[in-house]
């Protein structure tokens, strides 16, 4: 193993996957743009924002594996002393964690109408969010890589408290997607499929939290946790997107339409036998009208129906859901 394998080449692993990663928000957030989804302009904000701030963190990784390999190349003090893209990294990710933690939260709101489990989502986000700014900071101003025993409470609430927010996010949507589940096929094959997306992208995002976490407190000297904090902002970002973007793929499985606004969460109308009901939110209302105009001329009875495209005689005008 050469001298500089668990710092230098370490650090560039992140990187590169980092790279990757933006490569997918990039992919994403032009789906979104072309797609034309309806969403209000504070979401379209978001993602906007999500969208810069990820180009700018990824700008900044980029400049932080060539100020190691080529402006100090041939100069191993570098690797033991921090410059501001690490503290930068810190601050990048809290934003990313807290926007995509509130937008999930606000779900996960309109879903369950527990205003108590979305209050402890956000309190966790909220102290997530200040010691990672804080703990940025403060690594900004020690600079000096053996000295960061101070930091540890600091990185531990932060990350910590970071993930649990990100658990309770996957738990609060998995059981209310599961509650939401019907007898009908169409339906829960939707359902499955969005309590697999909110378990996978939980975890994954939660993987890459605890590698940071344990990776500085337990090999604070190598870049390992660097490999794990330059990623983690971009595993947010494709979270966000891959939710929004999912709604136009899961609206064309089968006969089942589904409406995944951001403002109410999910709704589900599926069409059954004639009838349209709306599971998971409101049973959808349905109108039913029947004109029946009898003609008598002597010999020939008939019931003709007013409307001509009718042919079973029952008029259904199915609503537009709420």
């Amino acid at each position: 193993m050469g001298a500089f394998d668990t710092t230098i080449g370490i650090l560039l692993i992140g990187l590169f996957f980092n790279t990757y990663l933006y490569g997918l928000v990039t992919y994403q957030f032009i789906i979104y743009h072309t797609t034309k989804f309806n969403d209000p302009w504070r979401v379209k904000a978001v993602v906007g924002s999500l969208f810069i701030l990820d180009t700018v963190h990824s700008i900044v990784a980029i400049y932080s594996g060539w100020n190691m390999c080529v402006t100090n190349f041939g100069n191993p003090a570098v690797v033991l002393t921090v410059s501001w893209e690490i503290p930068f990294t810190a601050v990048a990710t809290s934003f990313a964690a807290i926007i995509t933690q509130f937008f999930l939260a606000h779900r996960v709101l309109r879903l369950t109408k527990n205003k108590y489990v979305t209050a402890f989502i956000c309190t966790l986000s909220i102290v997530g969010f200040v010691t990672g700014i804080t703990a940025g900071v403060k690594s900004g101003i020690i600079q000096d890589v053996t000295k960061f025993a101070p930091l540890t409470p600091l990185v531990a609430m932060w990350l910590g408290f970071s993930t649990a927010a990100d658990i309770s996010i996957t738990l609060a949507l998995t059981i209310a997607l599961y509650r939401s589940r019907t007898g009908i096929r169409k339906t829960n094959t939707i359902l499955n499929r969005l309590i697999r997306g909110a378990v996978q992208t939980g975890l994954f995002v939660s993987i890459f939290a605890l590698g940071d976490l344990f990776s500085f407190l337990l090999l604070r000297t190598t870049n390992l946790y660097a490999m794990f904090a330059y990623p983690i902002g971009r595993i947010y970002t494709n979270t966000l997107l891959d939710t929004l973007n999912a709604r136009s793929a899961l609206q064309n499985l089968g006969t089942t339409a589904i409406d995944l606004d951001t403002e109410n969460g999910l709704r589900f109308r599926t069409t059954t036998g004639g009838a349209e009901s709306q599971s998971n939110i409101r049973l959808q209302q349905v109108h039913v009208r029947q004109e029946v105009v009898t003609v008598t001329d002597g010999n020939h009875y008939d019931d003709k129906l007013k409307h001509d495209s009718d042919v079973d005689g029952v008029y259904a005008h199915m609503g537009k859901g709420v």
